[in-house]
């Protein structure tokens, strides 16, 4: 056991982990316009500042924040409509093509990425809901949710990193200017539309 977690639960939690990470979504899509505009150099930062967050939030499921998201209308809609609006913020930056060489980009990028996991509720409501059932009761709830975060904070990492080399190694094609302009607008109008489906997804 780690902390009273069972190594089953701790492996089907990471199986679980994994398959919600490879399922489209708004992280994925804007790691895979970052990469596919700007480059790999730019799109590491994101996927530092995605993995950041999704950490503050599982530490503050850990200490039982995370279930006044839950429980109150008024903040999980606050929290819902404050990630849908930074969504949609993003997909328009994306489509007006804003990139450039200005200092402290990388950590911009890193800053979205942290930002758009603060504001996503599904990301608290899965801390609450999913991840409590793969814990052992005999243990240590607050150590046992810190180490199934720092499990799936571990994959969904590996994944968006994976998704960057990926779209980073199709780069030298899509520096064309036409090609470029194309390809960022297509992923943008992409991104918009998960914005659009995460307003309908995450409404109660």
């Amino acid at each position: 056991m780690l902390d009273g977690l069972l190594p089953q639960s701790a492996a089907a939690f990471a199986l679980a982990s994994l398959l919600i990470e490879l399922t489209p979504g708004p992280n994925m899509t804007w790691l895979v316009l970052v990469a596919a505009e700007e480059g790999r150099r730019k799109a590491f930062p994101a996927v530092g500042g995605v993995a950041l967050g999704l950490a503050i939030v599982g530490a503050i499921s850990a200490v039982g924040v995370a279930e006044i998201v839950r429980s109150s209308t008024m903040a999980y809609e606050a929290l819902r409509w404050a990630g849908i609006a930074f969504l949609l913020w993003l997909a328009f930056d994306a489509w007006r093509g804003t990139g450039g060489e200005e200092a402290g980009e990388g950590r911009n990028y890193f800053l979205r990425g942290l930002m758009s996991n603060l504001l996503n509720p599904k990301a608290f409501i899965f801390y609450v809901s999913v991840l409590p059932t793969f814990v052992n009761p005999a243990g240590s709830l607050f150590q046992e949710t810190l180490s199934l975060t720092a499990i799936y904070v571990a994959i969904a990492t590996a994944v968006h990193a994976g998704l960057v080399i990926a779209a980073g190694a199709l780069r030298p094609v899509l520096t064309r200017p036409k090609i470029e302009r194309i390809v960022r607008r297509a992923l943008a109008a992409v991104l918009a539309l998960v914005a659009i489906w995460f307003a309908f997804s995450t409404a109660r």
